[in-house]
This record gives structure tokens, sequence and C-alpha cells, in this order.
């Protein structure tokens, strides 16, 4: 008999198959039993009847409980009322592993309770829905850089030092009594590889050892960085829109399903074209004024004031030229106004902030380490990063994009710890 997965199950329309997975959950009409079957890639409901399997077999399965494993024979049929549009009329059914008293049942459970059993809450139908849709904007991203011509050029999760300073850095002890750091950001390595590669891309997790609590916040998350050499800030702007544009595009034409188990409003997604709107951080902070927020020229954007600005399009909006005082040592500044920064961040609609940050870096020597001296960082720490500007320096840029923040943002959660199998947060080290 043909093992079947469940998203097959449209190519086995009229025939016997067998699927191997979990009872997601069970109930009985007289003589009918109507099993939900999962197996990974989808659920399926299977119909038992008294009549096709026998007194022995129906019974049997009046014990089924939440999760058990079973393997199912049956014919799929065609169903225009069941979610899959298939539906299972069970021959046999067998037990591989039985599950009692499964901790995570129908009824609504509090978020810390289901995060403490998040090996077990990711089994759901709505978990399952955002990795999926995380898997897709994943291959999305790789697919959109390997297509440009793009190399992927992984760095270091162990650095000596870090890029934008130490307090939120995570130590670890290495040999010898040297102190390493988990990285917050391939970027400074990212821009050696683009010296040796001109465009390139890491992909890895990165560590803020921030104490953060808010709903857009991981300890531990994933980002994708492209760099590219003889760029500027125009062309690090290009790029970050056509990335957003292509990864929603995908997620639409591939991830329908999931979005439709989300119960995610389609149309919103489908306004994410170009051009996206771009704005100078000045015109921001007039704006953020004009709309009573307590925001002054020369600070940071919190939420509230990138929720407001970003609430205001269909689209993300790009907002450059920040103050070069609240941006990282090694951001160009704008050589027709100093105080800014060539720096931008793309924010993106529905209120969910910065998915994008990046710009052009700093190429010239005797600058940088100004900076670096102002930043009161240790300059033999950075030798290595200040050679590229002593070896051939060139103008070059890039961003980094949070995977995570995208999946929250096209899924629309309320939370970053849904779009990661295991969220790394402040109070949350478990499972």
């Amino acid at each position: 008999m043909a093992h079947v997965y469940i998203e097959d199950i449209g190519q086995h329309e009229g025939e016997e198959v067998t699927i191997k997975g979990w009872l997601h959950n069970r109930r009985s009409s007289g003589k009918i039993h109507f099993l939900i079957l999962r197996d990974g890639t989808g659920f399926i409901q299977g119909v038992m009847s008294k009549a096709d399997v026998g007194d022995d077999l129906f019974k049997a399965a009046d014990h089924l409980s939440q999760e058990t494993s079973v393997i199912v024979t049956g014919t799929a049929r065609a169903d225009k009322r069941a979610p899959s549009g298939y539906e299972i009329d069970v021959k046999t059914l067998e037990v591989v592993g039985e599950s009692h008293d499964y901790p995570i049942t129908p009824k609504e459970h509090g978020v810390d309770y289901l995060l403490d059993r998040r090996h077990l809450w990711i089994r759901s139908e709505r978990q399952q829905a955002i990795l999926r849709v995380r898997h897709e904007i994943i291959n999305a991203v790789r697919d959109f850089f390997n297509a440009r011509g793009f190399i992927l050029a992984d760095t270091p999760i162990f650095t000596p030092a870090a890029c934008e300073g130490t307090t939120t850095l995570f130590p670890a002890q290495y040999f010898e009594e040297q102190t390493a750091y988990l990285t917050q950001s391939g970027q400074l390595y990212n821009e050696a590889n683009a010296m040796a590669l001109g465009k390139v891309y890491c992909f890895g997790p990165t560590f803020r050892a921030e104490k953060s609590k808010t709903r857009r916040h991981l300890t531990e998350f994933w980002m994708v960085e492209p760099e590219m050499a003889y760029a500027d800030l125009n062309d690090v702007m290009d790029l970050a829109e056509d990335l957003v544009v292509s990864v929603v595009a995908r997620v639409l034409e591939k991830r329908r399903r999931e979005l439709t188990v989300l119960e995610r409003d389609i149309a919103k997604l489908e306004s994410v074209q170009k051009p996206f709107p771009r704005i100078s951080y000045d015109e921001a902070v007039k704006t953020l004024q004009a709309r009573g927020l307590p925001i002054e020229w020369g600070g940071d954007f919190g939420g509230p004031d990138e929720t407001m600005l970003s609430e205001q399009y269909d689209r993300p909006v790009m907002v450059h030229r920040y103050p070069a005082a609240v941006k990282a040592f090694y951001m160009k500044p704008d050589p027709d106004r100093s105080d800014v920064a060539l720096g931008v961040d793309v924010l993106a609609p529905e209120g969910y902030g910065e998915i994008i940050g990046g710009g052009e870096r700093l190429a010239d020597l005797a600058l940088l380490l100004e900076r670096i001296k102002a930043h009161k960082l240790p300059q033999e720490a950075f030798e290595w990063y200040l050679d590229l500007r002593r070896y051939g320096t060139v103008p070059h840029g890039g961003f980094g994009m949070g995977i995570e923040r995208v999946v929250s943002w096209i899924c629309k959660l309320d939370h970053l710890r849904e779009a990661i199998p295991y969220p790394r947060m402040l109070y949350r080290l478990y499972p």
C-alpha cells in the first residue's frame, strides 16, 4: 500500500492509500467515527464506519486519545466540504504509540502554559501554519539572493568584539581564559566578504542581550544580511525594496492555505508592491510631532513612533538619513550634511515596525578611526576591519533583515515568540 502524505492526497483520488501520522481530534456519531489526522504536511478527516471495519476495530477506535500516533489505510475521496478538499474512508487502523492525557486540549490555555509546552504546542494547526510560512520566507530569501548572483558567505557566531559596543552582547568563555561574544550581526565580516566576492550574504542566528520585554524582541533570532561592494544608499534601498516585494509575493503564491488558517487579510499583503514611499528622518519627525508624539529631532524612534509612521501607508515605508549620533560607528555620514548618516530603516505596515536596517558604510580610513575612538571602542579589536580601508577601499553597503519580524508581520502575529520554533526571551530558556 502506497504511503501518501496528506498534502499530496489530491493525486490519489479513488485510490487506497496509507497515512502515517497522529490523531489530532476525534468525534463520534452513532456508528461513525470522524478522525482528524495530521502527518506534518496537513490535516485530513478519516471517516470510519462500523459497517466497514467491524465491531472490534470500531470499538478500539472509541478509546483513541489526542496525539496517539496511528497508521491509517483507506480510500481517498473528494469532498468539497472538507478543508483540504478530500477525506479518507478508513478500512484499517494501527496504533503506533499511545498518548494519554495530552496537556494541550482544544480549550483555551494561557500563553505561559503553552510556551512551557512549546515542543507540543507546535503540533497545533495554527503553529504549524506559522512555521510553514517561516520556511517559505527563508526559502524565498535564499532564492532571491542566489538568483541575483550573491554568494552565501557565512560569518562567525563567536566574535572577539562587537559591531556596536559590548553592552548588548552575551559573553562566552573561550579557550585560555579568553572571552568571546555571541554575534549580534555578521555585518563587519560580511564587508570583508564583499571585498573578496563582490555581492554576498550571510544568514544565521544572532544574539542580543537586551533586557527587553516588548513583543518585537527576542534574545536569539535569525537575520539575513546582504553586503555589496561599489554600492551606495540608493542601491541598498532598491535591494531592500525588491527583497520584501519578492518574499511577500512568494508567500502569497505558495502558502495561501496557511494564510487562510491564520485568517490573514490577503488584500493587505497584495498591496505590498513597488515603489515603497521613501521619507527622510526630518520629514518623519515633523509628521510625528504634528500627530502629537513627544519626539524631538535627534531621538531614535520607539515602537509607538514606528507604528504611527507605518500606519499611514498600505505598504512598507523607508525612513532614511537618521541622526549620525544614534547610528553605529561604521555608518557613513551624508557628505552634504555631516549630522545625518546614510542609513535606512524599512518599517512594515500595520504597526509591525522595523524589519530591515542598513545603509552605506564608512569607507574612509581616517574618519573610521575617529569614529572608533569617539565610541570608545578598542582599536586593536578592529585592526582587521580597518585593513578593508587600507587595502583598496570602495563605497559599499548592505542591510540586515530579521526573519522573525517578517514572519510576525506576514502572519499578523501579536508577538515574535510564535515566529520561531523555540523562542528565547528575557525570562525564557525552556524548553
